[in-house]
C-alpha cells in the first residue's frame, strides 16, 4: 500500500468534520451544542449534512461526540453495542426510563460497553470541550436506535420532526415531512417502561473499564478489553484491545481483519512494507484484511492505543444476564 492510499485510511483529529445537526434533539436546550462525528461506516445520523469520513463496512461503526461543558446527548437505546472510550474530558453516563435511574463517571481512557435494553444518555462534566469515542455494534447502526418519547415530543416543540423514514424535517428551514413519510411513532409507554434500570455500582462493575487497570492488563501483551474472555465479557461483532508501549513490538501482524487503531495517548508509528506513518491522539487508522503492519510508540513517555478487530460473531446486542 502506498503512502498516498494510507493516507486516506487515517483520520486526523484535527480534520474531524463535525455535524451539529445529527439527532433529534439538535434544537433542544442542553443538547443544541453538540457534535457528532461519523469516521468509519454508516454511523447513526438523522441529518443528510453528516459527513463520512471513510465509507467502509467492517461489521462496526466509528464515531465519536464532541460536547462543550454541561451539554448532554438525550435518552435513547439502542439494538447493538454501543462501547465508549473518552478521549478527553470528564464524562457522566446515566440510564433508565427518565435518566435517574442510574449513572457512572469516566475519566480520560475509561470505557464503557453500554447494555443494550436500557435508555442511556451521556453528558460532558468536565470544564473543557470534551471528546468521547465510539464503536456501534452492525454496519447499520442506524437501523437500531429508539428515542425515549419526551425527547421526541421535545424536539418537536423545538421544530424537528422525525419521520418513520429515520430522517430529520426542521420546521424551522421550512421543511415539512414527505406525504408519503409518517413522523416517527413513539414506543409505546409498555415497552419503554419495561426496558431495564440496573444500579450504578452492577454496571460499573461488569461494563466499565478503567484506564489504569488495562494498562496494567497490557504490561506483556496487548490486553483483550472487550471480548468473549476480555476484561469486559462480550461477544457484539467485534473486540477491543488495549496496547502500550510496553506491549508493542516491532513484529508485523496480519490478522485477515479490519484492524481500527484509534490512538489514545502518545505518537505511535504504524509501519508496513512499502512506508510508514505517526499516529497522534485521537487519530483513527483503518487498517484494510490482509494488510501487514506493526506498531511501536515514536517517541518515550506514556502511550497507549485501542484496537478493534472484527469477529465473525453477529452484531447482537450486549446481554445483560
Amino acid at each position: 500500500m502506498t503512502h498516498q492510499q494510507m493516507r486516506q485510511r487515517i483520520v486526523r483529529y484535527g480534520e474531524l468534520k463535525p455535524c451539529k445537526t445529527a439527532f433529534i434533539d439538535a434544537h433542544t436546550p442542553g443538547s443544541d451544542q453538540k457534535e457528532n462525528f461519523t469516521i468509519i461506516g454508516a454511523g447513526v445520523s438523522e441529518s443528510p449534512d453528516q459527513h463520512v469520513h471513510i465509507n467502509d463496512a467492517p461489521g462496526f461503526n466509528i464515531g465519536a461526540a464532541g460536547q462543550p461543558p454541561r451539554v448532554r446527548n438525550s435518552l435513547h437505546t439502542h439494538t447493538t453495542a454501543e462501547v465508549f472510550f473518552v478521549l478527553t474530558g470528564r464524562w457522566r453516563f446515566f440510564w433508565g426510563r427518565y435518566g435517574d435511574a442510574g449513572e457512572v463517571t469516566l475519566e480520560a481512557g475509561d470505557l464503557i460497553n453500554i447494555p443494550t435494553g436500557m435508555f442511556r444518555g451521556f453528558e460532558n462534566i468536565g470544564t473543557d470541550y470534551g471528546m468521547i469515542m465510539a464503536v456501534l455494534g452492525g454496519d447499520d447502526a442506524g437501523g437500531g436506535v429508539d428515542w425515549a418519547p419526551q425527547v421526541i415530543q421535545e424536539a418537536t416543540a423545538h421544530g424537528l420532526v422525525l419521520g418513520e423514514n429515520g430522517t430529520l424535517y426542521d420546521t424551522r428551514q421550512g421543511q415539512q415531512l414527505p406525504d408519503n413519510v409518517a413522523p416517527m411513532p413513539l414506543m409505546p409507554e409498555t415497552e419503554a417502561s419495561a426496558l431495564i434500570e440496573p444500579e450504578s455500582a452492577e454496571v460499573a462493575q461488569r461494563f466499565v473499564a478503567r484506564y489504569w487497570d488495562m494498562v496494567a492488563a497490557a504490561d506483556r501483551q496487548p490486553a483483550l478489553v472487550l471480548g468473549e474472555n476480555g476484561l469486559l465479557k462480550d461477544k457484539p461483532g467485534f473486540t477491543v484491545e488495549m496496547i502500550t508501549g510496553k506491549s508493542a513490538s516491532a513484529e508485523l501482524i496480519n490478522s485477515g481483519r479490519h484492524d481500527v487503531l484509534m490512538a489514545m495517548h502518545g505518537h505511535w508509528k504504524i509501519s508496513w512494507p512499502e512506508g510508514e506513518e505517526i499516529l497522534a491522539p485521537g487519530d483513527t487508522c483503518a487498517v484494510q484484511p490482509g494488510m501487514s503492519y506493526s506498531l511501536q510508540p515514536s517517541m518515550t513517555g506514556e502511550a497507549s492505543l485501542f484496537r478493534v478487530r472484527n469477529t465473525d460473531d453477529p452484531a447482537g446486542p450486549t446481554h445483560w444476564l
